[in-house]
């Protein structure tokens, strides 16, 4: 596929999002902004047997934030907590298919931020510098 289909696809996450809204009984709620650009969210995250079982998001942004956010929810259902700390930048540029480029870089990133952030809140552990800097 063209870099022009993953876009097409990334459009389409963004005004068809399969996973806006808020989970049905989340564990845990992170609420994050980029304030360079204005995007906002809030990753509703459920949690059993240190699983994610649900994943879900709200928010206002560009299309490379929300769309990556609806990917990114859509990996996250499944994933053990463990894995869900290993991830950074490299695991939402495979979820996307896209490079946004150094300045939008922290679009496509702003919801894995906040899963992130959530996530280690959970497990009451200190927020990581690779996640800082998502």
């Amino acid at each position: 596929m063209d870099m022009d289909v993953y876009a097409e696809e990334l459009i389409n996450a963004y005004e068809h999002p399969k996973h806006k809204g808020k989970a049905d009984k989340p564990t845990i709620d992170m609420h994050e902004e980029n304030i360079s650009c204005g995007d906002k969210i809030t990753i509703h995250i459920a949690i059993e047997n240190d699983k994610i079982t649900d994943a879900k998001f709200e928010g206002t942004g560009c299309v490379i934030s929300m769309g990556s956010a609806d990917y990114l929810c859509d990996s996250l259902i499944g994933m053990s907590l463990e894995d869900l700390e290993k991830a950074g930048k490299d695991f939402v540029l495979n979820i996307i298919q896209l490079d946004p480029g150094p300045l939008r870089m922290h679009c496509a990133t702003l919801s894995l931020r906040a899963a992130k952030k959530a996530v280690l809140e959970y497990e009451k552990k200190p927020i990581d510098v690779q996640t800082k800097e998502l």
